[in-house]
């Protein structure tokens, strides 16, 4: 999809991914991106990392939850790209309600504000944790995903298209173990471990990118894009992690492994998609795609390249985990260490 002279809104752009999407689209020469979020101290560092690109880029604070602020943030504009969550899963079971108003409430105001503002393409990030959820972080994206795919029916004859990504682990983003990790081998020469034979799908944020930009480009309206995550068992990367580190810094002391046992919420394993989804899902050699249960007429192939999904495990604890050279050189690549 060409962006070049278009329009953008990012919800929540402050972030890792937002930062890393901006640089992307910037490529693209777009008329504007609008970066919507409510931390001001963010935006300012914000602001100053992209300080080469002042003139298409507008800072705009503001809250999800603010329905009038988010109608006129979307003023104009042909794309959007809602990144905003609250995500931390204990936050999120200690402030359960919290949690609705901005996962749930919020993006029936992007939805009700993108409607009325005729925007061409809304793409919401949604996460693992909606499959089965345990913990009210889950639950609320889940709900948030059936307001996308739900969009999609009740919008009548207005013609945007809505649809979802669903993401696992992020590597290296803000508030994820890996930055966490590094400190306290720094700090304390330890590791605080919730439980080591814990296994995450997981991805680098190139790979997020590189999805959301994709889904964005084919999607017709209703759908969840799944990437084809590699599963990571905990102790893998506690291990390469410690090893890095301390090769970084010359550390020789050792740095010992303290388990904590699952917080309020958490689970053992993640799974990617429902039973009832991979009865319906198409697939890419890179990609798994629930369409929409609204849509009446599905094409008999209606994704380039996309074959009906063949039966197999989307559960990190029943599929194969990635080595830890594989997971190395990704820690490297992404300058996570």
């Amino acid at each position: 999809m060409n962006y070049e002279g278009k329009k953008i809104l990012i919800i929540g752009g402050t972030g890792t991914l937002g930062q890393l999407l901006t640089r992307h689209l910037l490529r693209q020469n777009p008329q504007v991106i609008r970066i919507l979020s409510r931390d001001e101290y963010k935006q300012f560092e914000m602001q100053r990392m992209f300080s080469e690109h002042q003139s298409k880029l507008r800072f705009l604070i503001g809250d999800i939850r603010d329905a009038q602020r988010l109608n006129r943030a979307m003023e104009d504009i042909d794309f959007v790209f809602h990144l905003a969550a609250m995500k931390h899963v204990p936050f999120c079971e200690y402030n359960p309600f919290e949690a609705v108003q901005t996962n749930i409430i919020g993006t029936q105001n992007m939805i009700q504000a993108a409607i009325q503002n005729g925007v061409k393409k809304v793409l919401f990030t949604s996460t693992d944790k909606a499959i089965s959820p345990s913990n009210t972080y889950g639950a609320t994206k889940l709900m948030a995903e059936r307001l996308i795919s739900a969009a999609e029916y009740q919008k009548g004859p207005k013609q945007t298209v809505f649809a979802a990504v669903r993401f696992g682990n992020v590597m290296g983003s803000r508030g994820s173990v890996i930055p966490l990790f590094y400190k306290q081998i720094l700090e304390s020469k330890s590791v605080t471990v919730t439980d080591l034979h814990m296994t995450r799908y997981m991805m680098t944020a190139t790979q997020a990118i590189t999805l959301m930009l994709k889904a964005n480009e084919i999607s017709m309206g209703g759908e969840i894009f799944v990437l084809k995550m590699p599963t990571v068992i905990l102790a893998d990367l506690v291990d390469v992690l410690v090893e890095e580190v301390c090769q970084k810094h010359n550390i020789s002391d050792e740095i010992l492994r303290k388990e904590i046992g699952l917080r309020p919420g958490e689970k053992r394993y993640e799974e990617l998609m429902t039973e009832e989804e991979i009865l319906h899902a198409w697939e890419t050699s890179d990609m798994y795609i629930v369409p929409s249960p609204f849509k009446e007429n599905i094409l008999e192939r209606p994704y380039p390249e996309a074959i009906k999904m063949l039966p197999s495990a989307v559960n990190s604890h029943q599929e194969q985990p990635i080595t830890r050279d594989t997971l190395r050189s990704w820690i490297r690549e992404e300058k996570l260490v």
